[in-house]
């Protein structure tokens, strides 16, 4: 019984101590970071009704047509100062990761990362991160997918989406498609998904996002056969 209470008591000083470690400044300002980064995208992304916009034209004192451009202006402008900050912390501290700040702060700065046009600075500094499991694995996996989508190459784990005008070879008419990038080797796409600790299969991340899952190559979407 007493080795049982002492075992329990180092266990809690280790827990005490892992807690110490934690830089809580720098976690209070990343956590500022992430929710400024979702802040105008959660008003761009999905549907929007007629009454929202509406109401955010008053606030921004816009027309309603000029909603989306004027939100995603604004979030251009914290991308930009955010991006800068955490260029910075990665300067003085390396990736800030979850011993420095803990979890979910970790994936603070690569959503930042993310969503900059950076992401071939920083790529190697977030594999290394998520090697050492300072950030999980799948979002790595989101940043080398985004990285050849980019380069117009085939993505490995499927975690891209694209939206451009497709020409229809047929008609000529051009409309806008939305689809899942090219993946290579889309036969072990799931196996590698699971394996990232990616819990949705290619097929269950399309049906969430309102599509069905096709297995399209870099030649369909250059020659416009994406349906």
């Amino acid at each position: 019984m007493m080795k049982r209470v002492v075992w329990l008591f180092l266990f809690a000083l280790l827990a005490v101590g892992a807690q110490a470690q934690i830089n809580k400044p720098l976690k209070r300002e990343l956590d500022s970071l992430y929710a400024l980064d979702q802040k105008y995208r959660a008003l761009t992304s999905g549907k929007r009704d007629s009454a929202l916009t509406d109401s955010l034209a008053k606030v921004y004192h816009v027309s309603p047509t000029d909603v989306s451009a004027h939100l995603w202006k604004l979030q251009n402008e914290a991308d930009s100062a955010s991006l800068k900050r955490v260029e910075a912390i990665i300067k003085q501290y390396g990736y800030p990761g979850k011993t420095l700040v803990g979890e979910p702060t970790n994936q603070a700065a690569f959503f930042i990362l993310q969503h900059s046009n950076k992401i071939g600075q920083y790529i190697d500094v977030v594999k290394t991160a998520a090697e050492k499991h300072e950030l999980p694995f799948a979002r790595y996996a989101m940043m080398q997918d985004r990285w050849l989508m980019y380069n117009n190459e085939p993505q490995v784990y499927g975690t891209q989406l694209k939206g451009m005008n497709i020409k229809n070879p047929e008609t000529g008419k051009v409309a806008w498609k939305f689809f899942i990038w090219p993946i290579a080797d889309p036969q072990n796409v799931n196996q590698r998904r699971q394996q990232a600790g990616i819990e949705k299969t290619i097929e269950e991340y399309a049906r969430g996002v309102g599509l069905t899952y096709k297995a399209y190559t870099l030649d369909d979407v250059k020659s416009g056969k994406i349906e």
